[in-house]
């Protein structure tokens, strides 16, 4: 049995680790597609492996970086069942036909220009029809369940609490006359998260594969958000009387973020300006996660029992069309508009801070993980120009962050997350989902931990289990 590290190996992006048995099967973890990076577009047309040879995909959770390659592998010939959560499978049907939109937006307007210069034209990763396909080869598997997939495989998912549906990954793989037990960690949410359960423990493991984001950092409390946002809101909006953008992933980050303003209206000290969610997917997305109310935390359960919808408040309104869209950069009254993406590198929010940068009164607030190279990224090093579509602009907004909100746990978390398992029975843990600084400086507090044979696997390395 081997496993082939094909994405999210010494970088934070395009999860995808493969998994050979030796009778043939072959077992994907993940088929994310890769963001912010410089050879993203090359990276994502090449998987490193056959698509139409790999028997089944087993997905940890939603987010485009884990989940948005699954259609080009089916469009290469992928024929087989992705096994997921429901709330996972809920998510990924909105997420993916969002991508394969874009997907061909952006070759059509690559190939107007490309077509002017006597250029090739390029073809979109994937399409709205290989979503449809794709979605057709899901299968729901609940969390704690114990699933065959095949005579000698078995299955179980348990809870990561990054978003909902999210999972770590446990396999029982009988090869030899023996049992080997797998884990992949997935993405390692917060203890005590603002919206959602802790991570469960999990199974005795042989090999760990382990997420390292946040592998040498630590997030403050998870107390503060709340403050911290109102006085945000409150300099910016009242003080300045500027703009407050903050972009945030549509999927959980967008969702905590109105459940804290939400608290806010609840306790009285809601700022009153003008708020929209500029962002259909998150609509859309809010929408799943009103679907799955069993996956938050009791203290979301409690105030369910008083306020009938977590993520509505006064002031909030979301907005769909482009040219609502449009409108908010014509208007020049303070608000605060909440847009995707997350690391500002695509969508609505990049035209937000392009018509919001250059004004003193304005704030962009970041809310969550940045690669160092993408645009958001690119403020939090407090770059004072940066390129936009590419034209540069003065940066003279405020730019602001608050690291509790990560849905990534940090050093502690994750050594929490792994504390449940006797180091002596693991043969190797191998770092993943992390830049390789981060994860040398982790892989020591690991063997810290107790743990022998800490690897970090780069692009396309094979190991032998």
């Amino acid at each position: 049995m081997t496993i082939t590290f094909h994405g999210a190996a010494r970088n934070v992006t395009g999860s995808k680790h493969l998994i050979k048995l030796d009778n043939g099967t072959q077992i994907l973890l993940d088929c994310g597609m890769f963001q912010g990076l410089d050879e993203a577009d090359e990276l994502n047309e090449h998987f490193g492996f056959r698509p139409d040879l790999v028997s089944y995909v087993i997905l940890s959770h939603a987010h485009i970086d884990h989940c948005g390659l699954l259609p080009r592998m089916v469009a290469e010939g992928f024929k087989g069942t992705i096994f997921a959560t429901a709330p996972t499978m809920d998510l990924a049907g909105i997420l993916l036909a969002d991508s394969a939109k874009i997907q061909v937006q952006d070759a059509e307007f690559s190939n107007k220009n490309r077509r002017r210069s006597g250029q090739a034209e390029i073809q979109p990763l994937y399409t709205e029809e290989d979503v449809i396909a794709t979605m057709g080869l899901f299968k729901i598997v609940d969390f704690n369940e114990d699933f065959e997939i095949e005579p000698r495989i078995t299955l179980r998912f348990t809870d990561t609490g990054h978003i909902i549906g999210s999972a770590a990954v446990h396999l029982t793989i009988l090869e030899d006359g023996k049992f080997h037990q797998l884990t992949f960690s997935g993405d390692v949410g917060r203890y005590g998260d603002l919206l959602l359960k802790s991570p469960q423990t999990f199974p005795q493991a042989d090999y760990i594969l382990l997420e390292s984001t946040y592998g040498d950092s630590l997030h403050k409390d998870l107390e503060p958000i709340e403050g911290r946002l109102k006085e945000v809101i409150q300099h910016t909006c009242i003080v300045k009387g500027g703009k407050l953008i903050i972009p945030a992933f549509s999927v959980g980050r967008t969702q905590e973020l109105l459940y804290a303003l939400n608290a806010l209206e609840l306790k009285g000290i809601l700022p009153d300006v003008p708020f929209y969610v500029d962002s259909p997917l998150s609509l859309k997305a809010t929408e799943v996660l009103k679907d799955h109310p069993d996956e938050y935390n009791r203290g979301v359960q409690e105030v369910m029992k008083r306020d009938d919808d977590i993520f509505m408040f006064k002031g909030l309104k979301f907005i769909e069309s482009v040219e609502e869209s449009k409108s908010l950069n014509d208007d020049p009254r303070p608000c605060v508009i909440i847009s995707s993406s997350g690391m500002a590198e695509a969508g609505r929010v990049k035209h937000h801070i392009r018509n919001n940068i250059n004004n003193q009164k304005n704030t962009i607030l970041m809310v969550g993980y940045a690669e160092p190279s993408s645009l958001a990224g690119r403020l939090l090093r407090n770059e004072k120009v940066v390129r936009i579509f590419g034209e540069e602009y003065d940066v003279r907004a405020d730019i602001e962050e608050i690291k509790s909100m990560s849905a990534h746990g940090d050093y502690e978390d994750l050594l929490k997350f792994i504390s449940c398992q006797d180091p002596e029975q693991v043969k190797a843990v191998y770092l993943v989902h992390g830049e390789y600084d981060v994860q040398t400086r982790f892989k020591q507090k690991i063997e810290e931990a107790g743990f022998r044979n800490v690897r970090i696997p780069a692009q396309h390395q094979m190991e032998e289990l």
